[in-house]
């Protein structure tokens, strides 16, 4: 039986930003926010080429910090003329609007009503989290009214995959589909972590087309990747592999809570790919399950879950929950020293 995947929530504001700049009338005030910084830094660099002419940056773009930050000072920045074009530019980053005291938040609500029209000012949430208030009804509501919150999301799998094409074909490089897959479930989706690593193994490949090969003897994986490699290493048999995954993401100094984390979280996808070929289900049960962007790491569960059975998944995710609130509860513990031990485990429950 055939599972059909969710449909993405729409980002009807980021599609009117694109819109916006493309007609060249930018808004008067944006919050920029979410996981994909590349898209982010991208679009203010569009803003700033639409807004800003070249030479005059120093009168019309201004970046701004949140910390100590008052809407005084945003205010009279923005109340300040263009010179020798028609908008300026300010970019504030990290002022969470949403925790202000009351006397700042009604003169921001007063400066959302009122914003020069002249001006455009964009919120960039980079290291604080981007949480609106429903609570504060009448800063939401200015926010709501006034602000466009744009979302930088990771871009849709068919979207990134034809990106890293464009990229590496501008490096002279070629890559197919599957590659590129591959690519992402090692290095992670997001173009921020991509793009130093498309240079790197553009600059090391010696052929015209990027393979596996190429991406393993340079690329730096996501600790997700390795930890599939540890857990597929576990359900072969192959222990030593699976020690020598371990002992090198300790090497890297990785928490081992962390390491601990992610592989029960590995183990207890395997557990449900293990569920979905019991019951009949399919690979698109497990993408709308794990709100996964293409079919590759479904397939790949599908394959480690047909080595195993479901009372070792089961068993081997306790023994992840027992370790891991032993890590979190006693003092002294040698946290690494039992991941070993784990793995020993692991390993004896497969015989």
């Amino acid at each position: 039986m055939a599972y059909a995947k969710k449909a993405p929530k729409s980002n009807e504001a980021f599609q009117k930003l694109k819109a916006d700049l493309s007609a060249g009338t930018p808004g008067c005030a944006y919050i920029f926010y979410g996981e994909e910084s590349y898209l982010r830094e991208y679009y203010l660099g569009e803003l700033r080429k639409s807004l800003v002419p070249a030479g005059f940056e120093e009168f019309n773009y201004h970046r701004l910090e949140g910390k100590d930050l008052t809407v005084q000072s945003l205010a009279e920045m923005a109340e300040a003329m263009p010179m020798m074009t028609e908008r300026t530019l300010i970019v504030v980053t990290d002022f969470d609007l949403f925790k202000l005291n009351e006397e700042q938040r009604e003169k921001l609500i007063a400066f959302f009503e009122d914003i020069p029209p002249y001006a455009c000012v964009v919120f960039v949430y980079d290291t604080v989290e981007y949480k609106p208030n429903r609570t504060m009804k009448k800063l939401y509501k200015a926010v709501s009214d006034h602000v466009a919150a744009v979302e930088f999301r990771a871009a849709d799998n068919s979207d990134l995959v034809a990106w890293i094409a464009r990229r590496f074909r501008a490096l002279g490089k070629e890559i197919d589909r599957q590659t590129a897959e591959y690519l992402i479930f090692t290095c992670g989706g997001l173009m921020t972590g991509l793009v130093p690593e498309i240079a790197k193994i553009g600059a090391y490949a010696k052929g015209k087309a990027i393979t596996q090969k190429d991406i393993d003897a340079v690329a730096d994986p996501v600790l997700s990747a390795e930890v599939f490699k540890l857990s597929d290493a576990v359900l072969q048999g192959n222990y030593d592999l699976a020690a020598s995954i371990l002992g090198d993401l300790l090497k890297m100094q990785t928490e081992p809570i962390m390491i601990l984390a992610a592989l029960g979280s590995q183990l207890r996808r395997i557990y449900t790919a293990r569920m979905a070929i019991d019951s009949g289900r399919d690979k698109y049960w497990l993408m709308e399950l794990w709100d996964m962007k293409s079919d590759y790491p479904a397939k790949l569960l599908l394959n480690a879950a047909k080595r195993t059975t479901a009372d070792w998944c089961a068993d081997a995710v306790k023994m992840c929950q027992v370790l891991d609130r032993r890590m979190k509860s006693e003092k002294g513990i040698d946290a690494a020293g039992e991941l070993k031990l784990l793995l020993v485990r692991l390993g004896a429950r497969r015989k």
